[in-house]
């Protein structure tokens, strides 16, 4: 992937120089009422490409920083979730405990009326 991306970005400046050493003629460039530059086309090519790559790298640090944002508050979110699930299970493991503790101790009772039927 490096390797295409170099061929892209040499592509590019290669056009550049290019197209910068068939246009030197000086224009014109109205930035605001009164105040105007006059430069090179190629010059003037070249800083706008700055200018809009700069923005580019801007905007491209932007979305990351809302993605590690997004993440972080999912993060937060995931772990409440994880801390309210274990306060449930802490919370039905004592239920059971004292659920035991209420029920009647099991007798064999049971399995002595059953030795009676067969005994007859």
């Amino acid at each position: 992937m490096r390797q295409v991306n170099f061929v892209v970005i040499f592509v590019i400046c290669l056009a550049l120089v290019l197209f910068g050493i068939e246009n030197t003629e000086p224009v014109i460039i109205h930035i605001v009422r009164g105040l105007d530059l006059e430069a090179p086309l190629c010059v003037e090519l070249i800083m706008a490409m700055g200018v809009g790559a700069v923005m580019a790298w801007v905007f491209s640090v932007w979305v990351q920083v809302q993605g590690y944002v997004s993440v972080g508050k999912q993060m937060e979110q995931r772990e409440l979730r994880i801390q309210q699930l274990e306060e449930d299970v802490e919370r039905y493991r004592v239920e059971l405990e004292e659920q035991k503790l209420m029920l009647p101790a099991s007798t064999n009772v049971g399995d002595a009326d059953a030795n009676q039927v067969f005994a007859q």
